[in-house]
């Protein structure tokens, strides 16, 4: 059972399992090279400084740093005897392995991780306990692991609330390349066509620019390092959507829209890969969509999502996705609440009753 876990790098990631672990009441202790986001993560309630003297090894100790940091900082928590079991958060894990053997680390007691979960924000501030819930945690132990170690940081995943996945270091970062960083190039390269866009143009931006270019906010410096720790893996990926994207261009300029036929087996793939993302909880993607959409119109005032919230919650609704749609320059914006296809109806009436402005 583990009790004590020190991490080690106080950005989104390491706050965030601080915080999650506290949540469970893990006591936890934490280390940063910069004082300034080590305090925020402290006042924050992640956990105390380690300090210079640790004290006994605690159970886990979590390098929470970027993968070209990771082998280095294991490497020292391992000379400072900082726990019994290391693990790491960096999101490729093939070179991140390779060169903590190389760096002299024990690899018996080191199980590589990868919490799939993330914001495009950073920093200690930007860190939830429930970032993990629900996620999966790819571990991806080398043959060097000991099955304890493998076991303590399984149950660290699981105290987060993700879902651990054991997987081979190589089939991780192919996989991460399809499903998180050739997707962020794609979404920085439609946003990097907004720079020199009309203001314009700009204003008539809706939902769908804004779902497609969300995850370019990330910090460039951080994701230049990811992406140059699984190189090829991700071009593979990003020739294959060229390859899909200059088709569809040539298809698009033929004349009498005899390319359209093309075009629409393209946005059908589209279709069947998007339903093939496992849904809420990680399960299939259904067919039918499984939650319905219930739009309500949001006065822009403080204190309005708080008392859209609670009304749901009095009517006895979960609410189980939720997005905001804007609209520039206009003092009203529209809140669509994912419900159970069931409780629809039922939600509707309640918050007409209440004032609200629902449309279905």
């Amino acid at each position: 059972m583990i009790d004590r876990v020190v991490v080690i790098g106080t950005g989104l990631i390491g706050t965030s399992v601080a915080l999650a672990l506290r949540g469970r009441g893990v006591r936890v202790h934490l280390d940063d090279p910069d004082p300034r986001t080590l305090r925020i993560a402290r006042d924050m309630g992640a956990g105390e400084e380690l300090g210079a003297d640790p004290g006994p090894p605690a159970d886990v100790a979590v390098v929470a740093a970027p993968p070209a940091a990771v082998p280095a900082a294991l490497l020292q928590a391992q000379r400072r005897d900082l726990a019994h079991v290391y693990t790491d958060a960096a999101s490729v894990k093939a070179r991140v392995a390779g060169e903590a053997e190389r760096a002299g680390c024990d690899m018996a007691s080191f199980v590589p991780g990868h919490p799939m979960g993330g914001r495009e924000k950073s920093g200690p501030g930007a860190a939830r306990s429930h970032l993990f819930e629900g996620r999966s945690w790819a571990l991806c132990p080398t043959p060097a692991a000991a099955a304890k170690a493998v076991e303590a940081v399984t149950e660290l995943a699981r105290l987060c609330g993700a879902d651990p996945v054991v997987m081979d270091a190589s089939a991780h970062d192919r996989a991460v390349a399809l499903v998180s960083h050739a997707p962020h190039l794609a979404s920085s390269a439609v946003a990097a066509r907004l720079v020199g866009a009309d203001p314009q143009a700009l204003r008539l931006a809706g939902q769908g620019v804004r779902d497609v270019t969300r995850i370019a906010g990330g910090d460039p410096g951080l994701w230049t390092e990811i992406l140059g720790g699984n190189p090829e893996p991700v071009a593979q990926v990003l020739e294959a959507v060229a390859g899909d994207l200059s088709a569809a261009a040539d298809l698009l300029r033929q004349e009498g829209g005899a390319g359209l036929e093309g075009v629409r087996d393209l946005l059908r793939r589209g279709v069947e890969g998007r339903d093939r993302i496992p849904g809420k909880h990680g399960e299939p993607s259904p067919a039918v969509p499984r939650y319905t959409e219930v739009p309500v119109v949001l006065p822009d005032e403080p204190g309005a999502l708080g008392r859209l919230f609670s009304e749901v919650g009095e009517a006895g609704v979960n609410i189980e996705d939720v997005r905001m749609d804007h609209s520039p320059g206009q003092p009203l914006g529209l809140a669509q609440l994912s419900v159970l296809p069931e409780t629809a109806d039922g939600l509707v009436a309640a918050l007409r009753a209440r004032g609200w402005s629902v449309h279905v």
